[in-house]
């Protein structure tokens, strides 16, 4: 667990943790090893290598192969370089809510960490995770819209009847130039000049699922 904590590890071995019985539970694969406190492990040595603020009483570690495979979606949440954990988790418990998958570019947060996993909520095992290239469109998916602070069309003026890419990058950085070249759209706001990439996330899939009542 302690070797699993760093994303290099997780890369080498092939494994990430999942801590407390939520997470376990929603698990659709078998761990290769599960903890259980005070069963087949001292409670105090589990709290001792566990990140979270109130230790487990159980986690399991999983195979990375296990997770879901790349698989067609009406809907992609593709995030450019995205780098809190927090943020990328959340992005997945949406994409969830929606029948969406997630593109992640490189330099996005690792979906394995710690904290994206508990920011996931367990949907980690049922969004399939796809690669966000900035100049090329993704085979088999729809038109790209480009998530923009200002400037950009109405979000909920355009037509986003079928399958569609929603594009968001970093709220600092914001999207490369080839990204913003295919649409730009905007979620008009007052009193702050733009939303937390993970809302803004949300209400564009949401006006996605408006306009495609049909869709999951």
């Amino acid at each position: 667990m302690r070797k699993l904590a760093d994303r290099r590890w997780r890369r080498k071995l092939g494994l990430f943790v999942c801590e407390g019985e939520d997470l376990v539970d929603a698990a659709s694969a078998a761990p290769v090893d599960l903890l259980i406190a005070g069963e087949n492990v001292e409670p105090a040595l589990l709290a001792a290598v566990s990140s979270a603020a109130h230790p487990p009483r159980v986690v399991g570690v999983y195979r990375i192969a296990d997770l879901p495979s790349p698989r067609p979606a009406s809907a992609v949440l593709a995030l450019w370089r995205i780098a809190d954990p927090g943020n990328l988790g959340t992005m997945i418990r949406t994409a969830d809510a929606f029948g969406a998958a997630v593109a992640l570019s490189a330099g996005c947060a690792d979906p394995t960490a710690v904290k994206a996993l508990r920011a996931s909520a367990g949907s980690i095992w049922r969004v399939p995770l796809l690669a966000f290239d900035a100049e090329r469109e993704p085979a088999g998916y729809g038109a790209r819209i480009a998530l923009v602070p200002s400037g950009g069309s109405v979000l909920a003026e355009l037509d986003l009847r079928g399958e569609v890419v929603l594009c968001l990058g970093a709220e600092r950085e914001g999207l490369p130039d080839a990204v913003r070249r295919r649409c730009d759209a905007s979620i008009p706001t007052a009193g702050v000049d733009s939303l937390n990439v993970a809302a803004a996330g949300a209400i564009a899939l949401y006006e996605w699922a408006r306009q495609n009542p049909t869709a999951r």
